[in-house]
C-alpha cells in the first residue's frame, strides 16, 4: 500500500471533487482511531470532466458553474497551435509567418502570433505501472529522463505512475534528481487505466503548468481495460481543453497481448496522439525507446507556435477543424502536424512570450 501522503490522480464521475493537493503538502492529522479512506474515495484529485461538482473551496478560483459544470469566467480569444513541419522525414526550421496558412472549418483565419524558438514546456511523463511493465520499467525511467535532460533546462515537469489508479509520484520540478526518485516508485500491479490518468495529467497541465507549450509522454505496454472514460471521450476533453500534445511509446511486442487487443491498443495511441499533434511510437524492443526519447525531444524543440482569432464568436458550441497548411519556394510538398482541431474552450490560454504580432 503506498504511503498516505502520495497524492491521487483520479477521475471520480459520481462524487464531488475539490481542486488537486500539491504532492508535498502534509496529510491532516487523523484520529488514531479513524482509519485510512480507501483509494476509491476522492482525497486530491484532478477537477473530473462533466461531473457535478462542489463549491469552489480555494479564494480567488475563477470557477463559476454552468448547469451541472463548473467552468472558467475568461473567455478564448486566440488559438494556438504548436506545429511540427516536414519534408519527407526531415524537420523543417527556416519557415517564416508568411509561409504558413490556417483554416478552421474551411474558412481562412488571420495568423495573428507567429515563433520559432526553443520555448519552455510543461511536460507530463504518465509512465504505466501495471503489473505487465515490471521488467521494462529499469529501461522506460532512463530513455524518460534522457529525454528531460535533452529538453530545454527551463522545461518543467511531473510524474504520474498509474495501474487502475493513477499516482503523482513527483509534482512539477526541473530537477532530474527529483524525477529519477519519482519514477523509481514502482510498484506494478493491477489494470491499466490508460485514459483515466491521460485525462487526469491534462487537466493538472492546464491548472498547475507554468508554461504554455505543454506536453503528454504516455508510455504503455497494453490497452485500457480500467478507465471510468472511453477513448473517444479523452481525445474530447483534451481537445476541450486546448490541451497538451500527446507523444505515445506502446510497448506492443511480445506473447502478453493477442493480435486483437495489439491492434486495439495501437489504434488507440495513434488516435490520443494523431488528434493532438503528436506522433505515436511502437518500438520492437525496449532497447528502441531510448532512441524514440531523443526524436520526441527534438520534436518539442523543433516546432512552430502559431497563434490565430477565430473568425466565429467563442460562444458558438461544436468541434472545429483546423488544418494548418505551409509552403516555400524552393521545397517539396510540406507535411504539417498539429492538433486536428479543439471545442471552443473557456479558459483563456497562456501566451508565449516574446511571440510576433
Amino acid at each position: 500500500m503506498r504511503p498516505c501522503n502520495k497524492a491521487i490522480l483520479t477521475i471520480l464521475l459520481s462524487v464531488p471533487v475539490l481542486p488537486l493537493a500539491a504532492q508535498q503538502q502534509p496529510a491532516k492529522p487523523q484520529p488514531a482511531t479513524q482509519q485510512q479512506a480507501p483509494l476509491t474515495v476522492d482525497t486530491d484529485p484532478v477537477r473530473s470532466p462533466d461531473v457535478e461538482q462542489g463549491p469552489a473551496t480555494q479564494e480567488g478560483n475563477p470557477l463559476s458553474k454552468q448547469g451541472k459544470e463548473y467552468v472558467y469566467r475568461a473567455d478564448v480569444e486566440e488559438v494556438v497551435l504548436n506545429a511540427t513541419v516536414l519534408e519527407g522525414t526531415r524537420i523543417v526550421q527556416d519557415l517564416k509567418k508568411d509561409d504558413f496558412e490556417v483554416y478552421e472549418d474551411g474558412v481562412k483565419q488571420n495568423i495573428v502570433s507567429f515563433q520559432h524558438t526553443d520555448l519552455p514546456v510543461s511536460i507530463a511523463l504518465v509512465i504505466d505501472n501495471s503489473g505487465s511493465m515490471a521488467k521494462k520499467r529499469p529501461a522506460v525511467n532512463k530513455s524518460a529522463l534522457d529525454l528531460i535532460s535533452a529538453s530545454n533546462p527551463q522545461d518543467e515537469a511531473f510524474v504520474v505512475n498509474f495501474s487502475d489508479e493513477a499516482f503523482i509520484d513527483q509534482d512539477f520540478t526541473k530537477s532530474i534528481a527529483k524525477l529519477r526518485d519519482g519514477l523509481s516508485h514502482i510498484e506494478s500491479r493491477g489494470g491499466t487505466a490508460l485514459y483515466d490518468a491521460v485525462v487526469a495529467s491534462a487537466d493538472k497541465l492546464v491548472e498547475d503548468g507554468k508554461n504554455p507549450k505543454q506536453v503528454i509522454i504516455l508510455i504503455t505496454d497494453g490497452e485500457d481495460n480500467a478507465s471510468t472514460l472511453t477513448l473517444e471521450q479523452t481525445i474530447r476533453r483534451v481537445q476541450q481543453l486546448s490541451g497538451p500534445v500527446i507523444y505515445s511509446i506502446g510497448l506492443l511486442f511480445g506473447d502478453e497481448m493477442s493480435r486483437g487487443e495489439v491492434r486495439h491498443a495501437r489504434r488507440a495511441l495513434e488516435m490520443l496522439s494523431n488528434e493532438t499533434g503528436g506522433i505515436a511510437y511502437f518500438p520492437k524492443n525496449v532497447e528502441q525507446v531510448d532512441e524514440i526519447a531523443g526524436e520526441v525531444a527534438r520534436d518539442i524543440r523543433s516546432q512552430y507556435t502559431i497563434g490565430y482569432r477565430s473568425s466565429k464568436p467563442s460562444s458558438e458550441p461544436g468541434f472545429r477543424r483546423v488544418e494548418l497548411v505551409a509552403h516555400a519556394p524552393g521545397m517539396g510538398k510540406l507535411t504539417v502536424r498539429t492538433r486536428t482541431g479543439y471545442f471552443p474552450s473557456p479558459r483563456t490560454p497562456k501566451k508565449a512570450k516574446g511571440a510576433q504580432q
